[in-house]
This record gives structure tokens, sequence and C-alpha cells, in this order.
């Protein structure tokens, strides 16, 4: 550990805050002091002051591994904002002349943020191998665990660039991390060591509640109700995107006082940091999105979350609540279910993961090219459309298939005995995959359906107890709508006419036409 330093005084110096919140100390402590840390805290309790204090404090380069590009962006011009100028984030935004000055000048940033899949490009690695990278850090941990064995498999492949880099310090950052998830970040990294800094997520100020429903247009006239009651910042959540714009659609028709946008994966990436930007800035007032909004979003007077959609495991709707209350004050989730909801789900799982028939279909295709000894497409898209795969099963086994020596880049290795045997074994870790998947679904379906308290239970596997809520606690323990007074809630402006019937008042006429 750096001697004689003062964490408080530095935290002051920094970053204008007067003391540390639970558990950044401590993290902080182990981090300078050179050990491998895994870190949970809740949602909001201030993550990253604890590699960014350190990457000030330590000599050479801290490394942040961020799994979004707005992720890295904001914190970028959060630092920046508090006069660190050292700071930079390579993403794929940047056009050559940018990206060039960030490689000729990387001796002199003190923190660098970049995605797992820039990792594996040579060039990157090349120039990282020639810096002292005193910290690495692993921000939103639970992705490796979430999101590495299917979707973005490049964060299966840390414990490669750690090793590459020099084993430097290990920090691995998460709000949400069951016992299994924290020992799933840890083998994948191969940290055995870790130093464990596990701290309660549990947020008293959230009332959690679900609502049982027969139907999509219920679900409709409940969000149209609360939203022209409650004037507060908003997030509703859905597993279609077609669904998000639609709704977006529909409450923009009916609530003309709320200014609504949609968000989701399928938008053009700087359409995205506008949206989150837009409402980061308070200039939107509901955004209905998928999963893929959300993450290190730091607003914090969310209010309400509402789930069109449940998701398909515990730990996403815990992470998707978080995000409401970061300063504490009364906010509520509301889950909407049908048993029509249970179907999106089902078939979300069987589409993220090949099938036997599927796995069939690769082998041949790579037994054919092995023979012919041609190489696979340089287009990925190429190669998923001729195997009628889609974008993610293609990632999940291009990793398996790279893992296990019969792709090498774009080369396919020598057909060999070994082959039937490697593809048996893919197709266990896809049934093993599948079954995780169904039972956490499982869980999910358990607790919307839960008779006693819903905090309670929502909690009960990732931590021995649980808050008692400041405010109201959840639908099972009698929690009111008319008892919710949000302080951001202005309610005046449900009172006010819109735009349009003004202008109709004005000009004395009768419906205007919608057109206008």
């Amino acid at each position: 550990m750096i001697s004689g330093i003062n964490l408080e005084e530095e935290l002051q110096r920094y970053f204008h805050f007067s003391s540390f919140r639970k558990g950044q100390k401590e993290i902080i402590e182990d981090v300078l002091r050179g050990k491998d840390v895994l870190g949970i805290l809740p949602t909001g309790s201030g993550k990253s002051i604890c590699y960014q204090l350190p990457a000030i404090l330590l000599e050479g380069l801290t490394i942040v591994v961020s799994p979004l590009i707005s992720l890295m962006l904001d914190q970028v011009r959060q630092l920046k904002a508090n006069h660190f100028k050292k700071v930079v984030a390579l993403n794929s935004f940047m056009n050559p002349k940018e990206r060039q000055f960030v490689y000729r000048n990387l001796h002199q940033y003190k923190l660098l943020f970049i995605s797992p899949e820039l990792l594996q490009h040579n060039e990157i690695m090349t120039l990282l191998e020639k810096q002292k990278v005193s910290l690495f850090v692993v921000d939103e941990a639970h992705c490796i665990s979430q999101w590495g064995h299917e979707f973005r498999p490049d964060y299966l492949k840390l414990s490669t660039i750690i090793e590459k880099l020099g084993n430097p310090p290990t920090l691995a950052l998460s709000a949400t991390a069951t016992p299994a998830v924290q020992e799933d970040i840890i083998s994948s990294l191969k940290k055995p060591e870790m130093v464990k800094q596990i701290y309660p997520m549990d947020k008293p100020n959230i009332a959690f509640c679900v609502k049982k429903l027969e139907h999509d247009e219920e679900k409709n006239q409940i969000m149209i109700d609360l939203l022209s009651s409650y004037h507060v910042p908003t997030l509703i959540y859905f597993s279609s995107r077609k669904m998000a714009e639609k709704i977006m659609k529909l409450l923009s028709d009916k609530l003309e006082h709320l200014r609504i946008a949609f968000y989701h994966a399928g938008m053009e990436a700087m359409d995205r940091i506008a949206i989150q930007q837009q409402f980061m800035n308070g200039q939107l007032d509901v955004i209905c999105c998928t999963s893929a909004f959300g993450m290190g979003i730091d607003k914090s007077n969310i209010r309400l979350i509402i789930h069109y959609h449940f998701p398909l495991q515990i730990e996403s709707y815990i992470q998707e609540v978080g995000r409401a209350g970061r300063d504490g004050k009364s906010s509520v989730s509301l889950l909407l279910f049908s048993k029509q909801d249970i179907s999106m789900p089902n078939n979300i799982i069987k589409n993220e993961l090949p099938d036997e028939s599927t796995l069939s279909r690769v082998y041949q295709y790579l037994y054919t090219l092995s023979l012919e000894r041609k190489d696979l497409p340089q287009d990925e898209v190429q190669t998923e459309n001729i195997l009628q795969i889609n974008e993610i099963q293609w990632r999940f086994l291009r990793y398996q298939l790279e893992k296990n020596g019969i792709i090498k880049g774009n080369a396919i290795s020598p057909y060999n005995d070994k082959w039937k045997g490697i593809f048996q074994n893919i197709l266990q870790v896809i049934t093993t995959r599948v079954k995780l998947k169904e039972r956490k679904l499982t869980e999910m379906l358990r607790w919307i359906h839960e008779e006693e308290c819903l905090r309670e239970n929502l909690y009960k596997n990732f931590q021995t107890t649980c808050s008692e809520s400041i405010f109201q606690c959840c639908s099972n323990c009698g929690f009111k709508w008319s008892d919710w007074y949000p302080e951001e809630t202005n309610n005046s402006i449900t009172q006010e006419m819109s735009w349009r019937k003004q202008l109709k008042k004005i000009l004395l006429i009768g419906d205007l036409d919608e057109t206008t």
C-alpha cells in the first residue's frame, strides 16, 4: 500500500466527497496493497470510485474493461469535468486520426476504458504490453457470467489478457452476483486468491409491486393512468424491440405532456447515446427500452421502473430496478405480468444457443472446408447465412471451436478423430447452459407468484439478511399508490392542457388534425 497517504484527503481533493460510502475504502485499501479483489456493492453506491481513485494514486496505467461505449464515454466526461484529464476511452466511434493519437500517447494516460472485444486486437495488445499496467479492472463483472458464455465470449478470454499484461492486480466489480456467479467470475479470471468484499445489495427505499393481468391492454391502461398521475423519470423495460417502439408511440399519443423515447440494441449507436444523454440531462421523461439500456446510468432521481415483460433471471431484475432511487428517496418497481408473457423468455432461451441439428450442420460445413483446405469467409455475416444461424449462436460456437482448436482465426484445422468428441462436449455445454437458464427463469416466475414478502424473497439468494423498507415495502405487504408521494412528481402538469388543446382553445376550433 502507498505509505503515508490519507485516503479521505485524496477523495476530497479529487472528487470533492468528504467521506467514503460503505465498502469503498475497504476495496481501495486492498487494491492499493496489490491484492486481487472481487467487490460487490449495491447499484448507485459509487463503485467507480473504487478504481478511479487508485488510478490517480498508482503509477502507471489502469485499464478498465467496460461493457458499453455509452458508459465509457460518460465516465470519461465526468472525470474530465473533475479536472482529471489523463483518461481516455478506446472505442469503435474513434476516427483513425483520433485512434492513432491515443496509440502514440498511451504512456501519458492514467486510466483507459476499453471493451473486451477491442482487447482481442493484436495492435492494441502490442501497445499495452509495453506499458506499466498497475491495475486491471473488470467493471460490471457479472457480464462474465451473464454474457460471456453466449453473447460476448471475449469476456471469457480476459484471463489471457491479464497474463499477457504481466498479471497486474485485478479488481472485479458488480452490483449483483450470487455466490455461484462470484465463483464463476473468480474462476474465469483465474484469480483463486481474490479477496471478497461483499456488501448487501438491497435498496430499502424501493417498493416492489407485482400486478397480474389478463392481457396487454390492461398493462397499457395501468401505465397511462400511472404516468398521468406521476410525472417522474421512468424506465419501462420490454423483452421485445418491436413492443418497446409500439408502446412508446401509444404512450406518446395518450400522454402529450410527457417526453418519451424508445431505446434498444437495434438502433444506431449514436442514436442510443443521444437518447441516454437526453434522459440523463432531464430532456426526456420516459424511456421504453430493452435490457440494453441502463447499465452504468448515473441518474439519481429515477423514481419508477416498470417491467412490461419480466426478465429471464432475478439478477437482471435486480440490476434494472436498482437504477431507481440512487439518491435514497422513495421509488417504486412495478412488474406487470400476464400468462401470455411466459412464451417470450422460453423463445429467447431457445434462440440464444444452437440446437443439436444446428450443431450437426456446423460440423458438416467445417468438415467439408477442412477436406477442401478452405478457410471460413472473412465476413462473419456470410458464415451465419451459410449456416442459417444467428449472430449470438455463431459467437458462442466460434468461441467453443477456437477453445478446442478446430478454428484458429479463419483457418480450419485438419480433420481428425477428436472432432466428434469435441462436438459432443459442445453439445453437453449447450445442454448445461439451457438447463441453467431454465432454472433461473423458474426462479423468476416463482418470485412473481410469491405470496410472502417480495423484498425478502428477492434478495434471499444473494444475502442472509434484508434491510427494513424505509417507505413502503411491497404489494404483498400492503403497498398503496395513494400513499406514494415522490418528490419529483409535478402533479400540476397533469392539470395543464397539452399544446394541442391550448391551440384548439385559442383558435376556437374543434378537433385538430393529428397530422399537423
